[in-house]
């Protein structure tokens, strides 16, 4: 018997830096691609009618995250643009920068959006406080990997 299971994992990289460029947090953290991520994938496979992911945004939301989730608990500022998409393979990767000023305060969580604003989230990740200060930049490099599992 054959069975065929598609998985989709997420794998972000962090890294917080001072007005100066010196790195002052780096870590790695894994996310939740949640049920409208999921939906979201299965309508791209039919046609390209759902729109490109494009957004990212940061919260101090704590609520650990669930399949069930649609937006950040608690988001901070606005949600950034994507400074990049590349898919390579079985995985595509996404950048976004959040410069001085943005996003400003303790960064809890962050997701992947298809929208400025409402839209459909991709992925959400929980991770401990990453205090973001007013002058500081904090940019994230999202992976995320489909394998047969």
């Amino acid at each position: 018997m054959i069975i065929d299971n598609m998985k989709a994992k997420g794998r972000l990289n962090i890294v917080l830096k001072d007005e100066n460029g010196n790195i002052k947090d780096q870590r790695e953290v894994d996310n939740l691609v949640v049920d409208s991520g999921l939906d979201y994938i299965a309508s791209r496979m039919k046609d390209a009618t759902a729109t490109a992911m494009s957004h990212m945004a940061l919260g101090s939301g704590t609520t650990a995250a669930a399949a069930g989730d649609t937006d950040l608990e608690s988001v901070l500022g606005s949600r950034e643009a994507l400074d990049s998409t590349t898919v390579t393979d079985n995985t595509v990767q996404y950048v976004a920068s959040f410069e001085a000023g943005d996003a400003t305060g303790a960064v809890t969580e962050a997701g992947i959006f298809n929208a400025s604003t409402a839209g459909s989230m991709l992925c959400r990740t929980v991770f401990s406080v990453v205090n973001k200060g007013a002058n500081d930049t904090l940019s994230i490099t999202w992976t995320i990997t489909l394998s047969a599992s």
